[in-house]
């Protein structure tokens, strides 16, 4: 069934986010059952009544301007906290639905996140969940995520980071590899071995080890053997065949160094961490089913409490 759009200016700013959506006038036009000129027509009005154009239109496609995408925003999170009152006036506020997008990093996905999703979708069956598995940094706004996890929290004060947990780092070899080329018994002695290394998609830098070396971590870039990029479970598989040492998170490998595939080295130099956190945008209305997820993510893999996080909790990030 299709909804009625009036000429209200509740209607105009439906039609405006549709259309900032979909990318389409033609497209927003099937989605809100009108004509693609009543649409055309609606965000022309929306433009002149602002001062400002709101939408860039090519012969394909439109997008949004820089003003057009600070207007959807503010457009947006005033439509979600509309459509969350009337749910509760409705009675539907507690049971949550409708579709949630994330990006998340290989490596946190598959060992940590994915595991969870049967039970979050057995406590909110009208809830839908897309993942999106990358390393890269996302454009929330222009690629319509509502979440993200990631270890190295873009620079962003447009961004709030909830903290899930801090990964333990560990040293890791095939007994093959260590019986040929020997155990590293200190730092300096990785020189003399085949190290694997992941570079970060962003920037293209090599992941630099960390260490604990008394109270202090201490962070080092090796000469390496073997690069890898976007897949840094790829650096396990590595080193299970033989091909050297990595440094990785010990959730990867765990299984591994419990059945003897592979053995953790240098373990007097154990301790160092990294960070991996929730990142949503900080000024949008989050929906119920948003903050649901949010929450039970918080509860299961987080030591903090898991309070609601537009309250305690939160950090924006600085530029």
């Amino acid at each position: 069934m299709s909804r009625t759009f009036d000429d209200t200016s509740l209607g105009s700013l439906e039609l405006f986010c549709f259309t900032a959506e979909l990318q389409s006038f033609s497209r927003a036009a099937a989605a809100a059952g009108v004509t693609p000129a009543a649409v055309s027509r609606t965000v022309a009005r929306l433009e002149r009544k602002l001062g400002t154009r709101l939408l860039v239109r090519t012969t394909r496609a439109v997008s949004l301007s820089e003003e057009g995408r600070q207007y959807y925003e503010s457009c947006r999170q005033a439509l979600g906290q509309l459509a969350e009152a009337e749910r509760a006036l409705n009675g539907t506020l507690g049971d949550p639905g409708g579709t949630v997008r994330m990006s998340l990093p290989t490596s946190y996905g598959h060992h940590r996140v994915f595991p969870l999703l049967a039970e979050f979708r057995a406590l909110h069956p009208r809830i839908s969940l897309e993942m999106q598995v990358t390393n890269r940094n996302v454009d929330f706004a222009a690629e319509g995520f509502d979440l993200a996890i990631r270890a190295r929290t873009p620079p962003d004060s447009g961004l709030v980071a909830r903290k899930l947990e801090d990964a333990d780092l560990v040293v890791i070899a095939s007994p093959g590899y260590l019986r040929r080329k020997g155990t590293p018994r200190t730092i300096d002695d990785l020189a003399a071995h085949d190290c694997i290394h992941f570079s970060l998609p962003s920037t293209g830098q090599t992941v630099p080890w960390l260490f604990k070396v008394g109270d202090e971590i201490v962070e080092r870039s090796l000469p390496g053997t073997w690069l890898c990029q976007e897949d840094i479970l790829a650096l396990a598989s590595l080193a299970r065949g033989g091909a050297g040492l990595v440094q990785t998170y010990r959730f990867i490998v765990e299984d591994d160094l419990r059945e003897g595939r592979l053995k953790p080295v240098l373990r007097r130099f154990e301790g160092a961490s990294r960070p991996f956190s929730l990142l949503y945008p900080a000024n949008r209305f989050m929906p119920q089913r948003v903050r649901v997820l949010v929450d039970f993510l918080l509860r299961r893999l987080s030591s903090d409490p898991p309070t609601h996080p537009e309250h305690a909790g939160d950090q924006r990030l600085r530029r």
